[in-house]
């Protein structure tokens, strides 16, 4: 008889997600946002399987109060095209700060997860929030300190 040695595969029915709160106060973007891609993904967990959605839900609070490094704040324009002729749209870090600071942490999660039907599933996962206020105490998100 054969003694087999053989590697787990995480199923989707099977995978328990749990909750967690980032507080955004003071943290740096790019830090933040690779953390939090990693904990979407399941990368955290020994039970990562890539080609399955098993990470956990991330809740970030504070996203106004976010930092980022150098000149940053002055220089650092997002893009977006319209699909119209002469379409290009830009938006300075400063104006998106101000109107929709929750798109600036998003943005950057979402560019570091898989480009893919898998990534923007683990996409949804993630909820941002402009101030100290959350919609989901229901769930228990546990306070994750980031380094």
């Amino acid at each position: 008889m054969l003694n087999r040695q053989r590697s787990f595969m995480a199923k989707a029915g099977e995978v328990t997600r749990a909750w967690h709160l980032v507080d955004a106060t003071d943290k740096v973007l790019g830090r933040l946002a690779s953390r939090i891609a990693l904990v979407l993904q399941g990368k955290h967990l020994p039970t990562y399987t890539p080609h399955v959605d098993a990470g956990d839900f991330v809740v970030v609070v504070n996203a106004e109060k976010v930092a980022v490094t150098g000149r940053k704040e002055q220089d650092k324009v997002y893009r977006r095209h319209t699909y119209y002729m002469g379409g290009l749209r830009e938006e300075p870090l400063k104006k998106m700060r101000a109107e929709h600071p929750d798109r600036i942490i998003r943005l950057a999660v979402k560019r570091m997860l898989p480009k893919s039907d898998l990534g923007r599933k683990m996409l949804g996962k993630l909820k941002v929030y402009r101030g100290p206020d959350h919609p989901h105490q229901a769930q228990n998100p546990a306070p994750v300190a980031l380094r």
